[in-house]
């Protein structure tokens, strides 16, 4: 949290999720370029460059797609939840399998060329082959600069120091930089694909992504609440069925989210975003007595919206009360930090 800047505050989760990326990031790359090798021994057409380039090039395809779709994932099933904590270690390994892709093509392609090899890149290899080809190689390098502006600003530090709006704006560009993706390869490695399994492979998980998205954001305002007259509480749904240190998130018409959280058997009402990077503390849980981010663990306690000491961050809270087996909630928010006497669960709905 932000009582002090760390490099990293290690956890158990935090290496077990660290240890799965690079388990499956260098396992995959050893299965391409070994199934390559078999497949395409020498002397064919493959030498060990061009499957290295294409191994860390799909790699980061596929984590690339992965990271996009953690986010729709969370929203629709609360099993994918686990796998937005850290998401930020997911982001800055695909960057780095993305940059040993982009330096094994400039080196390979561009190291013995008439032209310095990043002006080549700029310019185009295929477009100087081929006339009339578009140059794709500028497309992935705009993309890269983007994945390198995310990454390198990662760190808490640059959310306090950029401010929240200016950071989120810039992590918005990755809807911009995977759009230059897209196109890197559509234009470029698929144009010597005489199969059309490749093609199709992207397209499928382009609008696959595209859909997700689509799909989530429908149905989570397909939930959201009638508007409150000025005194009027909203309807939060059956009190029973919640479960015990989880929540139910409530939409309201204006798009505001709630999240109303189970504590044992007491309810209680806080602002579905964490002051940290406006993660969905809705998707997330109460751990050690604490409202938990699914992002990136920080923690807030229930009853009056305030991290534990020394952390200073602050949420909204809401009133809430229980009647006719329904969770009642009052929309007009609290200011951040306010305590808020718990609603209890009457004892059916237990």
């Amino acid at each position: 949290m932000t009582n002090a800047y760390a490099a990293v505050q290690w956890n158990r989760h935090k290496k077990v999720y660290d240890l799965l990326i690079a388990v499956g990031v260098f396992g995959y790359l050893a299965l391409f370029f070994l199934g390559g090798r078999l497949l395409f021994p020498p002397p064919d057409d493959f030498s060990d460059e061009i499957l290295l380039i294409r191994a860390f090039g799909t790699c980061a395809i596929l984590l690339l797609h992965l990271i996009l779709a953690i986010g729709p994932l969370a929203r629709l099933d609360a099993r994918f939840a686990p796998l937005l904590y850290n998401r930020r270690h997911l982001g800055v390994s695909f960057f780095l399998v993305a940059l040993v892709h982009a330096l094994l093509v400039t080196g390979y392609y561009g190291a013995f060329g008439v032209q310095p090899a990043p002006e080549a890149v700029l310019a185009g290899y295929v477009a100087a082959a081929r006339p009339g080809a578009f140059p794709f190689e500028v497309l992935g390098f705009f993309a890269l600069c983007i994945f390198f502006l995310m990454a390198a600003t990662s760190h808490d530090f640059w959310l306090a120091n950029l401010g929240a709006g200016v950071w989120k704006a810039l992590h918005m560009l990755v809807y911009l930089a995977y759009a230059l993706v897209i196109a890197h390869v559509a234009f470029g490695a698929l144009q010597d694909q005489v199969s059309g399994f490749f093609a199709g492979a992207l397209g499928l998980a382009a609008v696959g992504l595209i859909g997700l998205h689509l799909f989530a954001g429908l149905r989570e305002n397909s939930r959201a609440a009638a508007p409150p007259a000025a005194e009027e509480w909203v309807d939060a749904g059956p009190a029973a069925g919640l479960r015990d240190g989880c929540a139910r998130v409530v939409v309201l018409r204006d798009a505001e989210r709630i999240a109303v959280f189970r504590h044992g058997d007491d309810l209680h009402a806080v602002s579905n975003v964490c002051a940290h990077q406006a993660g969905p503390l809705g998707e997330g849980r109460i751990l050690d007595g604490c409202i938990t981010c699914p992002w990136h663990g920080y923690q807030y306690l229930p009853h009056n919206g305030q991290s534990p000491p020394p952390f200073t961050e602050k949420i909204p809270t809401f009133r809430l009360k229980v009647a006719g087996g329904r969770i009642l909630l009052d929309p007009r928010p609290l200011p951040p930090g306010t305590p808020v006497a718990p609603a209890p669960l009457s004892q059916e709905a237990v």
